[in-house]
């Protein structure tokens, strides 16, 4: 079960407005976060004036509270029912020194009540409060409109997509990956800078092919381990006509997985399948990678470490699976449209229905009984987010891009895991993956979260992240 998400709560006060304001803006403001789902942390009236911040000891106090609950939050939202005090909101935020997202709320006035009495100037107040977190260096995020109640279905918005900000930077700083086996000879594409990632607070572990088939070799095939990631397996899609040998083999696989990503904590992997697995071990990883990315652990073929990374980020921002596809194929002559293939390790819940089948490109080189494990089926029609980053070691920096658009029920005939895929203005998208010398590959999310992905990654990793209009 997900940790629910705690928010650290500012409420700017400047003396010269109606305090009133103040008191009922903090209340409002806490009552949504609440009914919401989320927890908060704020001063309270009896910690300063209406539990808000103008004076410095105020700052002072509201900083203390966040440092001492730094492991809880997950973001900070500045609320300002009033003009608020612009330098205390950005001493409150630098003496808690969190480094989370930060969501700046204006409350709007009413025209009705434009009176010294209930006038609140807090369409104003918040171009000081973020001229002050500039001159701070605090990074921050704004609200779609400029002022917002805190009731409004506006801000509810707002405040789902500024969790996924969270969930996504905050996610990202802590991942690790496991890279397992080398890159591909054949595939130059995926190659990428660990000291960038690293740089981001993204670590990567590696174990070679042998160590994974060592340790697989040491397990029997009546183990109790084995035999539930065996039940697991079957239990998660058909495996009818699958060789039952091959099946212990994925089981093996599995519990090797699943006990040396427990072992060093690892979030997401990448793994080497072309085509040593199937040479060597007999299988394909794909539906054990599949299991995987359906719990929100994604996988990636062909050690293609900054593409799990995308799907991760994509993970975090929906709470819901995310695929790694190949931008595969035209779809007729429809410039708008393109086939998305992978041969295919995608998690069950892209599929309108799924079933365990072999890999039909390998096995013409290895053999039909050394590639099951694929798990195949048609992708459901539903929104989409896509996402790719890459290491650009010219320029020291990670790049990407983002967008979004839809995975049609247009017929399609073919094998693996697949579905066609409608972005709007897609020629200037592929020309912009062309020109930019991005991968062939490109992470997939059954939702439309780019916005959040994006915000998250250039604003607060400070990656250079298109998006895709």
């Amino acid at each position: 079960m997900a940790r629910k998400m705690t928010f650290g709560l500012v409420v700017g006060n400047r003396g010269f407005f109606p305090g009133h304001l103040v008191k009922t803006g903090r209340e409002d403001m806490l009552r949504v976060l609440e009914a919401a789902g989320y927890g908060v942390i704020a001063l309270t009236p009896e910690q300063t004036k209406y539990g808000a911040v103008e004076a410095r000891s105020e700052a002072r106090a509201c900083g203390e509270l966040f440092a001492k609950h730094r492991g809880e939050i997950d973001g900070v939202i500045v609320t300002l029912p009033n003009f608020g005090d612009e330098r205390a909101v950005a001493e409150s935020l630098r003496a808690a020194g969190l480094d989370v997202p930060v969501l700046i709320q204006a409350t709007p006035d009413s025209a009705g009540k434009m009176t010294i009495a209930d006038r609140r100037d807090s369409f104003c107040g918040k171009m000081s409060v973020c001229n002050n977190l500039k001159q701070f260096g605090i990074k921050y995020s704004l609200t779609t409109l400029h002022t917002e109640a805190p009731d409004s279905p506006e801000f509810a918005q707002d405040l789902a997509w500024f969790a996924a900000v969270c969930r996504v930077a905050n996610g990202l700083r802590k991942c690790r990956v496991g890279a397992l086996g080398a890159r591909p000879t054949a595939f130059n594409t995926v190659r990428y800078s660990e000291k960038l990632l690293e740089n981001s607070g993204i670590d990567v572990d590696t174990l070679d092919l042998s160590e994974l088939f060592g340790r697989i070799g040491k397990l029997s095939d009546t183990d109790g381990d084995v035999q539930a990631k065996l039940a697991a397996i079957q239990n998660y899609v058909p495996t009818s006509g699958v060789d039952a040998a091959a099946l212990v083999k994925m089981a093996k696989l599995g519990v090797v997985v699943d006990r040396w990503m427990k072992d060093n904590q690892l979030t997401i992997t990448a793994v080497q399948c072309w085509t040593s697995m199937e040479e060597y071990f007999g299988v394909v990883p794909c539906s054990v990678m599949s299991m995987l990315s359906n719990q929100l652990m994604p996988s990636a073929c062909e050690v293609d470490v900054p593409g799990a990374v995308a799907m991760y980020a994509l993970a975090l921002a929906s709470e819901t699976p995310s695929a790694l596809l190949d931008w595969n194929n035209n779809y007729g002559s429809d410039p708008d449209k393109a086939v998305c293939f992978h041969c295919s390790n995608l998690p069950k819940h892209f599929f309108q229905s799924a079933r365990m089948d072999y890999q039909e490109i390998i096995a013409g080189t290895v053999g039909k009984l050394n590639t099951f494990g694929t798990v195949v089926g048609r992708v459901k029609p539903s929104p989409m987010t896509f996402f790719r980053i890459s290491t650009d070691d010219f320029s020291g920096r990670i790049r990407g891009y983002a967008g979004e658009g839809e995975f049609t029920d247009d017929p399609l005939d073919t094998f693996g895991g697949a579905g066609v895929v409608r972005i709007p203005n897609m020629q200037k998208l592929l020309r912009y993956i062309c020109e930019n010398g991005f991968e062939h590959h490109v992470a997939a999310n059954l939702s439309q979260v780019a916005g959040a992905v994006r915000e998250a990654t250039a604003n607060y990793l400070g990656w250079s992240i298109h998006l895709h209009q």
